[in-house]
């Protein structure tokens, strides 16, 4: 979280339940109890590797922790999505990301004949408070009559993943869970930090969890993650946020200038860097349409203007292409 990230939410997500400490707690809240009995918590190692494709990260994140189930290898998948309205074939997505999580072991464990349990979870959080509202089974994925369906029986796929819908559980209740303070504090605000100007009432509820990460070693860093994803994503003023964190002392309050002034100065060397940006698009696009006019003649109006709205990237091919091109098809193939 030292820069603002494309997308704050995945790597709020990320930097807080990456920690052991802080997964065990939220997955305990979720599992059946049964379940969580036969985990050996002490065990869970989160794994470096996400089986989400890059073109997908705006809307999803995932985590993969290995640990023991019963005294056997077992993996936890953990995916959060943060979009207004859930992804309506999160049970093939899940069963497909699983596929992948056993070939991932399988290549690791070559001479394996048997294959580790996954167990899936999904965390949704709306930033329009909307519920989940999509199947959570794979079977009812499956367009079938229900003859059809009572006939195929077990030949049909038969999965389903753990669901923490965030809009269904009230900030009350997320309080009550057994967390550590950072990620009761970051499950809050995934569900209340978007948007909302009125933040400060819900950080009130907070200050405790907001003082214990404080007074924890590096305590400082993590409430400056916080406040940076709020100051990302919320729309509550500073001072609004003063009121409240600043209730803590001074070492918070310090955090929240210091925090809001960063993102100040990032925020201005970002526009100042795409502008700069944007003058050099141009000035190649002109460079380049110079450089075809005197090789092939008066261009057409359609040429100029495709040049002239290309990508910097696109305008740095072509322009290595004209040394060698005979034609302006060449160039633009």
């Amino acid at each position: 979280m030292a820069d603002p990230p494309n997308n704050p939410h995945d790597a709020y997500f990320r930097h807080v339940l990456a920690k052991p400490a802080n997964a065990a707690g939220e997955l305990q809240a979720v599992l059946p109890p049964a379940v969580s009995a036969r985990v050996d918590w002490g065990a869970l190692e989160l794994q470096p590797c996400s089986f989400v494709t890059p073109e997908l990260r705006s809307r999803f994140s995932d985590l993969l922790f290995r640990t023991r189930l019963a005294g056997h290898d077992a993996f936890i998948y953990v995916l959060v999505e943060h979009q207004s309205q859930p992804h309506p074939l999160m049970p093939f997505r899940m069963l497909e990301y699983m596929v992948r999580i056993w070939n991932h072991y399988i290549d690791d464990h070559p001479k394996t004949d048997t294959l580790p349990v996954v167990i899936p979870m999904v965390v949704y959080a709306s930033p329009n408070g909307r519920r989940w509202n999509k199947p959570t089974e794979l079977a009812d994925l499956i367009s079938i009559d229900p003859g059809g369906r009572t006939a195929l029986g077990d030949y049909l796929p038969n999965l389903r993943f753990l669901l923490d819908d965030l809009a269904a559980v009230d900030v009350p209740a997320l309080l009550t869970r057994k967390l550590t303070p950072e990620a009761r504090v970051m499950l809050v605000l995934l569900k209340r930090a978007q948007g909302n100007r009125h933040l400060d009432k819900d950080l009130t509820l907070l200050l405790d969890d907001f003082g214990a990460m404080l007074a924890a070693s590096g305590g400082k860093a993590e409430l400056v993650c916080a406040l940076t994803y709020i100051l990302i994503v919320g729309e509550t003023s500073e001072s609004d946020l003063g009121s409240v964190i600043g209730q803590l002392g001074p070492q918070a309050r310090e955090a929240i200038m210091t925090t809001a002034d960063r993102l100040r100065a990032e925020g201005e060397a970002r526009g100042e860097a795409r502008g700069e940006a944007k003058s050099e698009a141009k000035w190649r696009a002109q460079a380049l349409v110079e450089q075809l006019s005197e090789k092939f003649g008066t261009l057409t109006a359609e040429t100029v203007a495709t040049v002239r709205s290309a990508t910097p990237e696109r305008l740095r091919v072509w322009s290595a292409r004209i040394l060698t091109a005979s034609s302006l098809d060449e160039v633009f193939q």
